[in-house]
């Protein structure tokens, strides 16, 4: 059984020098200051300019990639506040106190702020663009006569098919943040831990045997070392931290229900038909047998409430009012569905066992799956986002086009040519620094090319959307 006093560890993988003065006049703990440091870097600050759905939209309605971070940060802490009280209360651990219940708030409240602070340009889209690159082309480009594919371990190779903006949020706190030392923003074990969705490597990922541990990987071959130090720490090996689950429902919340929002004021679904869907999923639920319990959850009566309550209110836009105040409303339900999820399997989860999501047999369940659905029909496969997503790749693909084959030479005493020379240049100095940090500790050629090429991977993933079209702008001479 996973223990509350080692998964809540405060260690650092690295410690700034402090005065005995300033140590006692900080009253802050570990996980508070994990918070100031997160708002105060610049990698939070680049989520303002980064994708959620509709990519460089102008409308100051649509949700960004810090705008999304800052609502799952805020529902995430609120299911931690409803589960510590509930074990609290209903004395289901004895070893979870007030003070542990401080410590998950302030764990769940910045891991929801960091929890896509890797993801590139783009959206989701951007990831999958990423990884069609290297599936097509890795194998293409050769170093020292021979097929980058062959000179690479598996699991190098492995971990560019499979990039994943998760473990690249691992990898841009705990490295690519460089301001003090090579320790990123040199956050808490617990935190570090809470942000691994997935505890597998990139070989390890199996997402047909049902565990949503192994659904995708959760840390590339360059921080495995770090994962299983930490993980050796807190006793988490294999398995996934407790507050990932939380972090996790807090995330589909947040974006399911956001989804909804953000389609329904860009026109891709009316009031109507978003009704007539939720009705629709709700019948085929109940037909399939799932758990439906209209009493405790029905999303069309909420919204029936809410547009009526607009009607009697003489609101200019009804449909909007209704909308909006029903997926407020929901979100609160969908809280409550999670926070059973976890209350209800807490002996499975501790042991590490629990193979689900929180809303896994709940009445929630099905409300969720629709919304996803929902969104996907009428607002990602829809013509502005397919659009969106033709144009992201043709930026995505020509960065990845000019960038990794420049690096495949860089720091090997080779000649590079004259482009590829400028084009490294124009890779951030601080990527550059931390490629040399890491490179200089090692004397294996394989694994010096590995890391040139996570190199682009953090220099393209780092890039806002704005970024990345005005330097593919730029370099096609497009003024």
């Amino acid at each position: 059984m996973m223990e509350w006093k080692r998964l809540l560890s405060p260690k650092r993988v690295g410690n700034y020098a402090k005065s005995s003065n300033v140590r006692s006049s900080d009253l802050r703990s570990e996980f508070e200051k994990d918070y100031h440091r997160i708002i105060g870097s610049s990698s939070f600050r680049r989520l303002q300019d980064k994708t959620q759905v509709f990519a460089l939209d102008k409308s100051d309605f649509i949700r960004t990639r810090l705008t999304h971070s800052l609502e799952v940060s805020s529902f995430a802490k609120s299911m931690g506040q409803n589960i510590a009280q509930y074990l609290i209360e209903n004395h289901i651990d004895t070893s979870f106190t007030q003070e542990t219940k401080a410590d998950i708030c302030d764990i769940l409240q910045c891991a929801g702020l960091i929890h896509d602070i890797g993801n590139p340009p783009f959206g989701h889209f951007g990831e999958e663009a990423i990884r069609d690159w290297f599936v097509r082309k890795l194998h293409t480009l050769n170093f020292h006569g021979k097929p980058v594919t062959e000179v690479l371990t598996n699991q190098m190779v492995q971990d560019f098919y499979h990039f994943e903006g998760n473990a690249q949020a691992l990898r841009q706190v705990t490295k690519l943040h460089f301001l003090v030392n090579e320790n990123g923003m040199n956050l808490t074990y617990a935190l570090l831990n809470t942000i691994i969705k997935y505890p597998v490597s990139s070989e390890e990922i199996n997402p047909e045997s049902g565990k949503i541990a192994e659904k995708k990987m959760g840390f590339f071959h360059a921080e495995q070392p770090l994962y299983e130090m930490i993980a050796k720490e807190m006793g988490t090996t294999g398995m996934r931290h407790p507050l990932t689950f939380i972090l996790e429902a807090a995330d589909d919340i947040a974006y399911r229900t956001a989804d909804i929002e953000d389609a329904f004021k860009k026109g891709c679904i009316s009031y109507e038909k978003l009704r007539n869907e939720l009705g629709a999923a709700c019948k085929k639920a109940v037909e399939k047998g799932e758990l439906v319990d209209l009493k405790r959850l029905d999303p069309v009566a909420m919204m029936d409430h809410q547009f009526q309550n607009a009607v009697k209110r003489g609101v200019t836009d009804p449909r909007l009012y209704a909308v909006q105040n029903f997926l407020v409303r929901l979100q609160s339900s969908l809280i409550f569905c999670a926070t059973y999820g976890f209350t209800s399997n807490y002996k499975k989860i501790m042991a590490g066992e629990y193979q689900h999501d929180l809303f896994y047999h709940t009445y929630g369940d099905w409300v969720i799956r629709a919304l996803g659905d929902i969104a996907y029909r009428y607002a990602f496969i829809s013509k502005p986002i397919l659009q969106m997503e033709v144009s992201a790749w043709t930026i995505l693909n020509f960065h990845m086009d000019h960038f990794v084959p420049a690096v495949i030479a860089y720091d090997t005493g080779e000649p590079l040519n004259m482009m590829d020379k400028k084009l490294v240049t124009l890779i951030s100095e601080n990527y550059r620094q931390i490629y040399r940090l890491y490179s200089e500790k090692t004397g294996d050629e394989r694994e010096k090319l590995y890391l040139r090429l996570l190199l682009v991977t953090d220099f393209v993933s780092g890039m806002t959307d704005s970024y990345a079209k005005d330097l593919y702008q730029k370099l096609n001479g497009i003024s």
